[in-house]
């Protein structure tokens, strides 16, 4: 499945078209490497989101081309989460 509908069907992203946008920008790895939005994701691979100051880490579990809201979360476990420090700050 494409990275970009990947991103839309499991509600990580809501729109395909921002999903697009924010891969285009390198926002997003797989397997610790710059992913495109046509990018193949498969069951078992390892997506870095950068959203913002937040770092998500997550494993894909399930491929689905469609889900419901409440059942969405059911195609990928989250590894890490974490704010990513502000450089520019000095406390």
């Amino acid at each position: 499945m494409r990275l970009d509908k990947f991103l839309k069907v499991s509600r990580l992203i809501k729109r395909r078209t921002v999903a697009k946008d924010v891969s285009g920008a390198g926002k997003i790895l797989i397997n610790g490497r710059p992913a495109k939005a046509a990018t193949d994701v498969k069951v078992g691979d390892k997506l870095t989101l950068l959203f913002g100051r937040r770092e998500v880490e997550l494993e894909v579990l399930e491929i689905a081309e469609t889900k419901r809201a409440d059942q969405a979360a059911d195609m990928y476990r989250i590894l890490r989460e974490e704010t990513v420090a502000d450089e520019d700050k000095n406390f």
